[in-house]
């Protein structure tokens, strides 16, 4: 049985999160043009199980930002190996905070 995945042969919704909070940062850093913080998660949701040997993909879409934060739209989708039909899985909206490169929150305008 894989690592992440619990005797049903489902992914746990942990190493799930952890993917859509890194695919959420990277699209966020790219905004700020430096290091972010995630600060909060909203609006989580579960659709459905992943099952072991599903191909994993994030999305991520801007949804708002702040002086300092930016809101980050992450719905995962999967796709059973074989098959061009693909399924949204999970969703949520991650705000991250613009942070210096001394780990204070700065501007998202403003140099790290």
């Amino acid at each position: 049985m894989p690592r992440d995945a619990n005797p049903s042969g489902h992914i746990f919704g942990g190493w799930t999160l952890s993917q859509m909070d890194l695919a959420g940062a990277t699209f966020a850093v790219e905004r700020a043009t430096g290091p972010v913080a995630t600060v909060a998660i909203d609006a989580m949701r579960f659709l459905r199980p992943i099952s072991v040997g599903d191909e994993v993909s994030c999305f991520c879409s801007w949804e708002d930002e702040g002086s300092t934060s930016i809101k980050v739209k992450v719905e995962t989708w999967t796709r059973v190996r074989g098959t061009k039909e693909a399924e949204k899985v999970t969703e949520g909206v991650f705000t991250y905070v613009a942070m210096t490169n001394e780990g204070r929150p700065r501007g998202l305008d403003d140099a790290a």
